[in-house]
């Protein structure tokens, strides 16, 4: 439970830190048309800490943390959404910087933010997967 109530902090601080780089950020460069940047707060905010405060919930009311597939999900999650967010963060301070990327940079820049959700929403599916089987269990 500790380790999860952490992970939800960690999220949460990243979520203050990600909106303050965009508004920062942004007002720097004297940019204002919509970014990636602007929603790198809101992603964290429900992807990070909302999840883990699910999660924490369930750790309550059932024996979740003992189980395989939540193990698995915990691992693959922590990779998926921090690269997630480190993609959309690259993304959005080209955008701010008017960078013009090469075809082969926004094809990579895309493909691995597409992996990353993916990767999400595989341990998305093993959480619902592994909840599923320890709420049949009680």
């Amino acid at each position: 439970m500790k380790k999860v109530m952490n992970t939800a902090i960690i999220y949460f601080i990243l979520a203050m830190v990600g909106g303050v780089f965009y508004r920062e950020f942004t007002k720097f460069n004297d940019f204002t048309a919509p970014t990636t940047l602007g929603v790198i707060h809101t992603h964290l905010l429900a992807l990070g800490v909302g999840v883990f405060l699910l999660v924490a919930v369930l750790f309550k009311i059932s024996n979740l943390a003992e189980n395989k597939l939540y193990r698995r999900f915990y691992l693959l999650y922590n990779i998926g959404l921090p690269l997630m967010i480190i993609m959309m963060t690259v993304r959005g301070v080209f955008q701010v910087l008017g960078t013009n990327l090469s075809r082969g940079m926004n094809g990579m820049i895309s493909g691995i933010a597409g992996l990353s959700h993916i990767t999400v929403a595989v341990a998305l599916f093993m959480l619902l997967l592994a909840v599923k089987k320890v709420l049949s269990e009680a």
